[in-house]
C-alpha cells in the first residue's frame, strides 16, 4: 500500500522501468514517467532513440500518467562522457553506467523530480532498498543473475532515502509475466545493453574521434622488459585482454599492465596474470561513514565478476583503502570500481586506482 506519494518514473521505453511504472500505479501512488533526453555523438543517445520515446510514451499511455521527456545531454556529456574519455586517456577501463546512476539518474533527475512535486524517483534496477536504524542499505536484488546493486554502489543515504526499487522482489521472468498481464506494449521487448553515446556502439572508433591525440602508439613488452609488437593506444587495451594484439610469439599472452607513464602495455602468459591487492580511491560508503577497520567483506571487482573474500584496511590517502583479496584474480582494472557486500547488503565501493602488478616498473 502507498501514502498516496507522487514517484517520477525513470522510463527508458523497457520492460523493467515499465513493469516498475505499473507496480507503482497498482500500488496507488501518483506516478509521472519521465525520460532523459541525453547527448550522443551522433544522432540519437540510444537510451533515448526516438523508438524508446515512442515506447515510453505509449507505456505512459495505457497506464493512464503523465509523460515528459527532459533534457539533460549537458550534464550527462559533463559527468559520463567526459568522464570515460578521460579515464581511458589516462590508461584506465571506466564504467559510465555507474557514473550515470549516481549524476544523471540519482543526481540531476532526482532533483527535478523535487521540483516536479515528486517525493521518490524510481527506476528498474534489480536491487532493494531497507530502512534499519535510521539507516537506509542497499541491498542485493532478488534475482541474483539480474542483481544491480553493483551499479548503485555509489548512492548516499540522502539519494536512497528517495529512491525506489519495484523490481527488487523480481526475477526477470516474473518482470515479464507482468508485463504481459499489465498489457504493456513492450513486454516482449529484448534488452540494450551497448554503449549508448557512441554512434556505431564501438568505443575504439568512439574514442579515434574524439580523442586522437591520447591514442599514441606505443611498444608492447614482455615481463622482461623486451619489445615484442607495438599497440595503437592504450586506450584499445585492458588487463587480461587476449585477442587483438597482434603478436606472433607462439603462445598465447594476455595483457598484464598498462604503463601510462612509458606508454606501453605489458604482456605475458597467463601464469603470470592477476593479483590479490588493490588500493581503491574516492570509497562511497551508503552508510555514509567509514566502518572500523579491518573489515571483512565479500568483493566484486566488476559488473559480472565473482564475488571473492577480501579485506579492508585504511590507506594513508584519505578516502582510500587497501583491499586484499582471498585469492588471486586475473583482471583487477584500474578505473573499474570495487564494490563491497555484507551478505546482501551492499557497503559501497571505490575506484580502483592500483594494484600490486609487478610489471609497471620494468
Amino acid at each position: 500500500m502507498s501514502d498516496h506519494s507522487t514517484v517520477v518514473v525513470a522510463m527508458s521505453g523497457g520492460v523493467d522501468s515499465s513493469v516498475a511504472a505499473a507496480l507503482l500505479v497498482e500500488r496507488g501512488y501518483t506516478v509521472i514517467g519521465v525520460m532523459m533526453r541525453l547527448w550522443a555523438e551522433g544522432k540519437d543517445n540510444r537510451c533515448c532513440s526516438p523508438p524508446a520515446v515512442d515506447d515510453a510514451r505509449s507505456v505512459c499511455a495505457k497506464l493512464g500518467i503523465p509523460f515528459y521527456l527532459l533534457n539533460f545531454e549537458t550534464e550527462f556529456k559533463t559527468r559520463v562522457v567526459d568522464y570515460f574519455v578521460a579515464a581511458y586517456a589516462r590508461g584506465y577501463t571506466p564504467n559510465p553506467c555507474v557514473q550515470c546512476n549516481r549524476w544523471i539518474k540519482f543526481g540531476a533527475l532526482l532533483e527535478r523530480a523535487g521540483a516536479l512535486g515528486a517525493d521518490y524517483l524510481a527506476t528498474g534496477h534489480y536491487a532493494r532498498r531497507r530502512e534499519r536504524a535510521g539507516k537506509f542499505e542497499l541491498l542485493r536484488g532478488v534475482d541474483a543473475q539480474k542483481d544491480q546493486s553493483y551499479a548503485l554502489h555509489r548512492l548516499t543515504q540522502a539519494q536512497l532515502a528517495r529512491a525506489l526499487f519495484p523490481l527488487g522482489d523480481l526475477t526477470k521472468p516474473e518482470t515479464r509475466a507482468l508485463a504481459r498481464r499489465f498489457g504493456l506494449p513492450v513486454s516482449e521487448k529484448g534488452e540494450s545493453q551497448d554503449l549508448c553515446f557512441a554512434a556505431d556502439r564501438d568505443y575504439r572508433n568512439f574514442l579515434r574521434r574524439r580523442v586522437p591525440t591520447a591514442l599514441v602508439p606505443g611498444d608492447i613488452v614482455d615481463t622482461r622488459g623486451r619489445i615484442i609488437g607495438k599497440h595503437a593506444g592504450l586506450a584499445f587495451y585492458t588487463i587480461g585482454q587476449r585477442k587483438g594484439l597482434g603478436l606472433a610469439v607462439g603462445e598465447p599472452l594476455f595483457v598484464l599492465a598498462l604503463d601510462a607513464a612509458r606508454n606501453r602495455v605489458v604482456v605475458g602468459r597467463a601464469v603470470e596474470l592477476g593479483g590479490r591487492e588493490l588500493i581503491a580511491n574516492a570509497v562511497n560508503w551508503i552508510a555514509g561513514s567509514a566502518p572500523a577497520m579491518p573489515l571483512r567483506v565479500t568483493a566484486k571487482i566488476r559488473y559480472k565478476s565473482a564475488e571473492v573474500g577480501a579485506t579492508i584496511t585504511g590507506d594513508e590517502v584519505e578516502g582510500s583503502v587497501r583491499v586484499q583479496f582471498d585469492q588471486t584474480l586475473r583482471d583487477i582494472t584500474p578505473g573499474q570500481f570495487v564494490v563491497f557486500y555484507d551478505g546482501e547488503v551492499c557497503l559501497g565501493g571505490g575506484v580502483i586506482n592500483q594494484t600490486d602488478s609487478r610489471f609497471h616498473c620494468l
